[in-house]
């Protein structure tokens, strides 16, 4: 069925992108000054997020013509989603919101020595691709940073790199996905693909706020009064951590899947799908290869995103252009993981994502109304896998690749394509543990796949 663990292949550590022009781009249109409120959900997610979307060279689109429309691009983007163009800041109140001021968005030009081919495997998440985002700009302050720096790094081979970092706060996974369907529909001067929904009051706490779960997936934390707080939603390990890339093919999904059906008590209720056999699988070997003494009674939770737009009562737009996505959770002892079978992992983690009725996301909410907190588990599984960054067609073609710029955390575990997109079907799992652990993740992953 295919390799299954991937080794690091030779990386070139510095790809010497050297940066051209950076400026800022403004909304093509005056556009209305306003406060935007921004929804619990957003409230935590207050970091960086960058991703790279790699181009073959074009014959009609050279990377100088490329780098204009997506200026243009971007300035006409920038009406639609005022919110990008504009500031963070907290209000009388405290709390964090977005000042629609028509600030500006970043826009960097850059180049590099080397061809795409030079670099190698895109698959693999080289650390040196962070040159080709930029998530900051020196020449603005602290307080006066974009929310949203797209920067176009051009190859020798005329092929390029478009690098996107953007705040957590404006965008989730499916969010995003459409802001690039529409900033490809703006380049080819086409309309707007989707009209994003900006209403970020569609995802406001109830009044008062009505906690109705235990919510054993949130860790409320205790901050002094008065201390201006946004706590990162799982803490960076300062660790010592081996990296590795386990590839399961569509081969290997589709086995996970038939071992899920054998024994499964909940056939009609359980959805057996890629995400959750290949997350029931990942759960069992992370959890047992801790290294935690005897392991057998240890509770080990797993977390993962759910799309909650729907999931309420009315459902949100598929439009919504904020983050509508919550953490379900499963939760077991190490000797049931080990011992039981695979069928009832998988109905776990479909039982934690049916969890997340209208009510229950309401509930979460609420709670972050109530409480400074955020996701509490063993591991978060963070999934790039189904978003089809790299099924968005420009006038320049679809992308080579797009991935995540990576960070390695022992607390995140990584699903992405192959580069050959959603239609293979297969997925790259993203491991980073100590060395122990991973040798011993390593054997439980070939074992358990068996």
């Amino acid at each position: 069925m295919g390799t299954i663990y991937q080794g690091p292949p030779p990386v070139i550590q510095d790809l010497k992108v050297t940066l051209e022009d950076t400026s800022l781009v403004f909304p093509a249109q005056e556009t209305q000054r306003k406060s935007m409120f921004l929804s619990n959900i957003d409230q935590v997610l207050n970091f960086n997020v960058q991703t790279v979307h790699f181009f073959k060279a074009h014959p009609d689109f050279p990377p100088e013509i490329v780098t204009q429309k997506l200026k243009n691009a971007l300035c006409e983007l920038l009406v639609p989603y005022d919110f990008l163009a504009g500031r963070l800041k907290l209000n009388q109140g405290g709390r964090l919101e977005i000042e629609s001021n028509a600030a500006g968005a970043g826009f960097v030009v850059a180049s590099t020595e080397f061809s795409l081919n030079d670099i190698g495997d895109l698959v693999y998440p080289n650390p040196a691709f962070r040159q080709l985002t930029v998530q900051s700009l020196d020449s603005l302050g602290p307080d006066d940073q974009p929310l949203c720096i797209l920067q176009v790094t051009s190859f020798k081979c005329g092929g390029f790199a478009v690098g996107l970092s953007t705040n957590h706060a404006t965008f989730d996974g499916l969010s995003f996905k459409l802001f690039l369907q529409n900033l490809a529909s703006q380049a080819a001067h086409k309309p707007l693909a989707v009209i994003p929904c900006n209403d970020r009051q569609l995802l406001a706490a109830r009044s008062p706020p009505r906690v109705t779960f235990p919510h054993p997936e949130l860790l409320k934390l205790k901050i002094p009064v008065g201390t201006d707080f946004n706590p990162p939603v799982f803490d960076r390990s300062q660790e010592d951590l081996d990296f590795k890339i386990f590839r399961l093919s569509s081969g290997h999904v589709s086995h996970l899947k038939e071992k899920a059906r054998i024994g499964a008590t909940n056939p009609a209720t359980t959805k057996i799908t890629g995400f959750n056999v290949v997350t029931a699988h990942i759960w069992r070997c992370k959890a047992l290869s801790c290294d935690a003494g005897d392991n057998q009674d240890r509770l080990s939770t797993v977390l993962y995103a759910v799309d909650i737009r729907p999931r309420l009562c009315p459902p949100l737009p598929p439009s919504y252009s904020g983050n509508a996505v919550l953490t379900a959770y499963a939760t077991a002892q190490c000797k049931d993981l080990e011992e039981g079978p695979f069928s009832r992992l998988v109905e776990m983690v479909s039982e934690g994502a049916a969890r997340m009725t209208d009510e229950y996301a309401r509930s979460a909410i609420d709670w972050g109304e109530l409480y400074k907190g955020f996701p509490h588990g063993e591991f978060l599984v963070s999934s790039w896998w189904r978003l089809g960054f790299a099924e968005v067609e420009y006038p320049w073609g679809k992308p080579m690749y797009s991935c995540p710029v990576v960070y390695h955390r022992k607390d995140i575990i990584l699903l992405f394509p192959d580069i050959d997109g959603v239609a293979s079907n297969g997925v790259n799992v993203l491991v980073a543990l100590p060395a122990k652990e991973m040798e011993k993740f390593q054997t439980l992953f070939h074992k358990f796949l068996a």
